[in-house]
């Protein structure tokens, strides 16, 4: 590891830290990061096992398409262009199902992913719609449709639910575990409804992917002492500054991410932090709560003169600290360094600050090595949170499957209370004229059972008479009543021929692998 040594000095209003600056290996291994995203086009998603189901039926069609891109297949060069703002979301999906013609979306873009989650209409292939979705995207952004494809990847129906349980978990997440991802998806389903775009399909899929995920989250130990992203960033600096009680710190924004900044930076011993905010009133009631300084955005060249470290995360789609202000700031600091974190996507602070002699700028893809250890140390659990996650989605399917008896119960259950209706009617008339109870009581049961049983009992008939001991094998099993071996053997084998040529290759679903396809 190459160190650094910068004497600074601790005086004035600015409390400058004392220590040692250190360059870390996180900046020899940036290239060798981006290299390695720029050159994968044939990258996989987290791989994801096909869900087992009870008894061996094939996973129900939903026509539900998950694609996107996300840290590990684009860098934040890529990301940032394809972010959604928070005021474009709710406009964005619903020109999306208008161009694309697809009937549900939600949309979640976040610093390390965007991903899109749709119903495609029935009669069309998932793999055709998520193309389209990916044209429309880069078509929205301004971007070249072929550079999107080499770093997006796209799953469908089961594998889709199975990929969204696990962003809603931190499963996906570059922090295994991390906390505010399950709030962030849970927003960008109330984006989508209030915009229309959610209906009865994702309506009835996302809770039960939340209620999965929450499980996921109480019953392993995945999200124990989470190291986020903000952690992350004021570990870094830790890293870096050997004490960080004479340090100053400036932050950028004034959400969630910046207050956990805030929170850490205060536990790690931080005396003074400045929060910088478009809003001035926001950047007050979360300074309050910190014992911290608020100003506006505007406030920020002068604010860099006193500031040993810069965290950013904001929403804005352009850049917030430039070369030039930086650059003037470091002049007034004379030469002492300042490390800088962004951790916004798109980008807070532009490429170029980089190139500055006395500053340290790191991306949130340059966080990967430090939360490596926490990859390492959460994966047992995260096996164990697989196994929910499959048994979770397993059931989900199964009550998918059964939603396609609900008309024929239905139908059945209202001709049985006509039966019963008409029965009981004659039976009453019957007891009105003077007739025998006992025999009105007898008659009422058997025209009742004559009638329930005629279509049964004729449909057997007629399938013996035909030969198809598959039929009546299923119809034993329908009627609860014991199937013999013959019958038995003779039932399964639609199904087995069935799988059989579910296999074969050539087949839509065939020599396809369990991670998520690429979109080339």
């Amino acid at each position: 590891m190459t160190h650094a040594a910068v004497e600074t000095h601790k005086g004035g209003t600015g409390g400058y830290c004392r220590g040692s600056l250190q360059t870390l290996s996180i900046r020899a291994q940036l290239a060798r990061i981006t290299d390695n995203s720029k050159n994968d086009t044939t990258f996989r998603a987290r791989q994801v096992a096909q869900p087992a189901t009870s008894n061996g039926a094939s996973a129900p069609r939903m026509n539900l398409i998950a694609l996107g891109i996300n840290h590990n297949s684009a860098a934040v060069e890529v990301r940032e262009r394809v972010a959604f703002a928070p005021d474009q979301v709710g406009e964005a999906l619903v020109d999306a199902c208008d161009s694309v013609a697809m009937e549900e979306a939600v949309v979640l873009s976040t610093c390390n992913r965007t991903e899109i989650y749709a119903i495609a209409p029935e009669g069309c292939r998932p793999a055709d719609k998520a193309l389209e979705l990916i044209d429309w995207m880069a078509n929205y952004h301004h971007l070249s449709a072929e550079e999107l494809r080499q770093s997006a990847y796209h799953f469908e129906d089961a594998k889709a639910l199975q990929h969204i349980i696990q962003v809603a978990a931190g499963l996906d997440s570059m922090v295994l575990g991390e906390p505010q991802i399950l709030g962030q998806i849970k927003s960008a389903y109330a984006v989508a409804a209030e915009a229309g775009t959610v209906g009865q399909e994702l309506g009835r899929l996302f809770p039960r992917a939340f209620s999965i995920a929450k499980k996921v989250r109480t019953d392993t130990a995945i999200g124990e002492n989470p190291v986020s992203v903000a952690y992350a960033a004021v570990d870094l600096a830790s890293h870096i500054f050997t004490d960080l009680s004479g340090c100053s710190a400036l932050l950028v924004g004034a959400g969630e991410t910046v207050e956990l900044v805030a929170r850490h930076l205060v536990d790690a011993g931080v005396k003074r932090i400045v929060i910088a905010n478009r809003t001035l009133g926001r950047a007050r009631e979360l300074a309050q709560r910190f014992g911290a300084e608020a100003v506006l955005l505007s406030e920020i060249p002068e604010q860099l003169v006193a500031a040993d470290i810069v965290i950013t995360s904001t929403a804005s789609q352009l850049p917030i600290l430039g070369k030039g202000a930086v650059e003037d700031a470091i002049r007034s600091r004379k030469h002492r360094p300042i490390l800088m974190v962004d951790i916004a996507v798109p980008r807070d602070i532009e490429a170029q600050v980089g190139e500055l002699r006395d500053v340290y700028l790191y991306s949130v893809d340059d966080l990967r090595e430090i939360v490596e250890e926490n990859m390492r140390s959460r994966q047992s659990e995260a096996r164990k949170a697989d196994q929910i996650i499959e048994q979770g989605v397993a059931g989900f399917l199964s009550e998918t499957r059964s939603l396609a008896a609900v008309d024929s119960v239905r139908e059945y259950r209202s001709m049985a209370d006509q039966v019963r209706e008409q029965e009981l009617q004659r039976a009453l008339r019957a007891i009105a004229r003077g007739d025998d109870p006992q025999q009105v009581a007898a008659q009422l049961a058997r025209g009742i059972t004559n009638k329930l049983i005629h279509a049964p009992t004729a449909g057997l008939k007629a399938a013996s008479a035909a030969g198809r001991e598959d039929l009546l094998g299923s119809a034993r099993r329908l009627l609860g009543l014991p199937v013999s071996n013959g019958e038995a053997s003779a039932s399964t084998e639609p199904e087995a021929t069935a799988e059989a040529s579910a296999s074969v290759p050539g087949d839509n679903d065939s020599n396809e692998s369990d991670a998520g396809r690429t979109l080339q």
